[in-house]
């Protein structure tokens, strides 16, 4: 098997082990690119099945890249793929290309990269000019450990799923309708990790509908959404960045952005968004959630009623209704189980305690309507329908100090 090792500049355009032609630059052996060496291949690239392109330099694309063999480096600090074209730029192929860094350049589009394989980045990818398109096409951007990117704007991402690997916090970098916007994560604790993101500048109602929330939400945005999932079996926790946009997130959620703005997130199981909460970087436009999701999915950002909300984003939710059908099931208290130090004690309208807990809502520690058997006579048994009294007591360390925080109200009972 013959391997090409070019140690200048060369324009390729040739049939490796099979002959010339000027219509396409087919590798059916091993291509070498050797270190300090660049090389352009100025025709539509195929990589056959028994092809292995091994860029250890600077491989210039300016035309379409299929690999269905492999694509991959040997020194990585040497090398550098770049994509240039002149025109709408294909990457395609049934095999995965391992680049180390690369480069999308291509100002003749607004979107011309169209990507339908697979493509890992070990290191660094500069967005210059051109956005990705891989929500059409079917493609995957996959960025390793210690990946990172560069010159990322409305003018160049990704549109559609980016793949991030390892355990390094990472911004994601997507779009949609040329608006740059990304998703970020801190660093999950676990170095096999996994987490996939896209953006959509769509409104969400159709999958996810807007009405359908939990009551501390006031309005939820109709005007775009974020999707983050784990990829990995075990399910890694992560706090996550989202940020608004004059231009794409609903006017009515910028108007008191410090006090009222959160990230929710739909949930599945009862089919109505809840409140992750916020905190808000005036500076950069951005929020996060105050603690590490333990459940993942479609994200957006909402207006929230601000008066219902306890120190450390706890919200109460006083309506409980144990019929297994997914909805209030239980006295929901949103956010405790991250401050685990907590009391929960609930009376009956005659000042009898009937349910007492610590670390509530943790391991299915909840009240479910049912009486505790160590503080009532009648022993455990569903309680009756009606309205209760509830006193919830936790730890809440703001930064400086740490607060004893008591909260108590009505609790309203429906066993229908």
């Amino acid at each position: 098997m013959k391997t090409y090792k070019l140690t200048y500049l060369a324009i390729v355009a040739f049939l490796c082990n099979g002959g010339f032609t000027w219509g396409q630059v087919s590798n059916i052996g091993t291509l070498s690119v050797a270190s300090d060496t660049q090389v352009a291949v100025v025709n539509p690239f195929d990589n056959h099945p028994s092809g292995t392109l091994i860029n250890d330099g600077a491989l210039l694309v300016y035309d379409d890249f299929n690999n269905d063999g492999t694509v991959d480096y040997t020194n990585g600090n040497a090398s550098t793929t770049f994509f240039i074209g002149n025109d709408i730029q294909k990457i395609t192929g049934g095999q995965i290309s391992y680049f180390y860094n690369v480069v999308f350049d291509n100002a003749m589009n607004v979107a011309p990269f169209e990507l339908s394989a697979d493509i890992s980045i070990a290191n660094e990818a500069e967005f210059a000019q051109g956005i990705i398109n891989n929500q059409d096409f079917g493609g995957q951007v996959q960025f390793e450990t210690n990946a990172m990117h560069f010159n990322t704007s409305d003018d160049s991402y990704v549109n559609g799923a980016v793949v991030k690997h390892g355990n390094t916090a990472f911004d994601f970098p997507i779009g949609d309708g040329q608006f740059y916007r990304y998703t970020a994560i801190s660093a999950p604790n676990d170095s096999n990790a996994s987490f996939i993101s896209n953006y959509y500048l769509e409104n969400p109602n159709t999958l996810y509908p807007l009405e359908s929330h939990t009551g501390v939400i006031a309005l939820v945005n109709n005007t775009e959404y974020w999707q983050v999932d784990p990829m990995t079996g075990e399910q890694n926790e992560v706090m996550l960045t989202l940020s608004w946009h004059e231009q794409t997130t609903m006017p009515e959620l910028l108007e008191d952005i410090e006090s009222t703005l959160h990230i929710v997130r739909w949930d599945a199981a009862q089919q109505l968004w809840v409140d992750e909460g916020g905190i808000i970087n005036i500076d950069n436009q951005t929020i996060s959630t105050p603690m590490a999701l333990d459940a993942y999915g479609i994200f957006t950002l909402a207006k929230v009623k601000n008066e219902l909300i306890l120190p450390g984003d706890i919200t109460i939710y006083n309506a409980v209704s144990p019929n297994s059908n997914g909805e209030n099931d239980y006295f929901l208290i949103d956010n405790i189980e991250h401050l685990p130090n907590n009391k929960v004690e609930i009376f009956n309208r005659w000042g009898v305690k009937v349910f007492e807990t610590t670390a509530y809502d943790t391991a299915g520690n909840v009240f479910r309507g049912e009486s505790d058997g160590r503080l009532t006579t009648n022993g455990s048994k569903n309680l009756p329908a009606g309205t209760y009294f509830y006193v919830l007591s936790y730890d809440y360390d703001n930064g400086m100090s740490t607060q004893r925080v008591k909260q108590s109200g009505y609790l309203y009972l429906n066993t229908d």
